[in-house]
């Protein structure tokens, strides 16, 4: 079952993470980790059919785990940088997509979550809720507030 699962679903998910920590070595070895989790864990996971919502809320918890020790060295080390997107994917976007990635970038995390989750992986509101761990309202007015931050942002850059 697992490895059905890393089959349909190891892209989306590595497309996932991208899109929340920004590069794409870093995404493989988050859903690299998620996966070797569940594989230790595999005894304990029963119900096969919550293990893609499992694997994406753990991904997505991985992903903060990330975030949150890359502003950690941030405040340590002045110069730190965190890996922006390859010369190679921005040759293949688009001109309104790159800003469109850019400007999703500098929403706080929760809010890039939740828009990631809506509109990249096309996820209904309970699938965000159980993937981030937060209520179906939270996912509501916090794709509300990311929107319309989304939008002013877009508008700025114009």
């Amino acid at each position: 079952m697992l490895t059905a699962l890393f089959a349909d679903h190891h892209v989306s998910l590595v497309r996932l993470a991208l899109l929340v920590v920004g590069d794409r070595p870093t995404a493989e070895d988050v859903v690299q980790d998620v996966f070797a989790a569940m594989h230790a864990r595999l005894d304990r996971l029963r119900d096969h059919d919550r293990m893609l919502p499992y694997a994406r809320r753990a991904v997505v918890n991985r992903c903060r785990t990330v975030l949150r020790r890359r502003k950690l060295a941030g405040r340590l080390h002045r110069h730190y940088e965190p890996p922006v997107w390859s010369a190679e994917s921005a040759a293949l976007l688009g001109e309104e997509h790159r800003e469109v990635l850019a400007a999703l970038r500098t929403l706080p995390d929760r809010q890039r979550e939740v828009l990631v989750l809506r509109f990249y992986l096309g996820l209904d509101e309970a699938q965000i809720a159980e993937a981030a761990g937060i209520s179906r309202g939270t996912v509501k007015s916090t794709s509300a507030r990311a929107l319309a931050a989304l939008a002013g942002r877009l508008e700025e850059r114009r």
